[in-house]
């Protein structure tokens, strides 16, 4: 069986779809494939959230910002939205959840760690539940 691909979305690919990306990365290893996009991507990932995802050891300093494109969405087994609003296209079969975070984009860094620590356990919920189902 292969392994699942999980796609986060979010509107600017800088904060929230980067750290729970990295969060997967980190807890899931190479069992699951991720990716993360924007409708309206940024040139450069959040340096708040880099910092807050430094603090528990995950590096996410080189990672780059991605453009939503349709193609990324019907390669997903999972797809995670976190505000894209209507921009991220719908196809049957797939497994849809929407994470109402608050966005990390001006935050102080306390708020930053707070969306973090609240990723961490819905990427955790996550990984469980897609263990569970292979």
């Amino acid at each position: 069986m292969s392994k699942p691909v999980v796609l986060f979305v979010c509107v600017h690919n800088a904060g929230r779809s980067q750290m729970a990306a990295g969060w997967l990365r980190h807890l899931a290893g190479d069992t699951v494939d991720v990716r993360s996009a924007g409708s309206e991507p940024r040139d450069q990932v959040n340096p708040t959230a880099v910092e807050a995802m430094r603090e528990v050891g995950i590096d996410i300093t080189g990672n780059v910002p991605q453009l939503l494109a349709t193609e990324d969405v019907r390669a997903s087994d999972v797809v995670i939205t976190m505000g894209c609003g209507d921009a991220c296209p719908i196809f049957p079969g797939k497994r849809y959840e929407d994470w109402e975070l608050t966005d990390p984009a001006g935050q102080p860094i306390e708020v930053v760690r707070q969306v973090r620590d609240d990723i961490r356990g819905r990427v955790e919920k996550l990984v469980a539940d897609l263990t569970a189902s292979r």
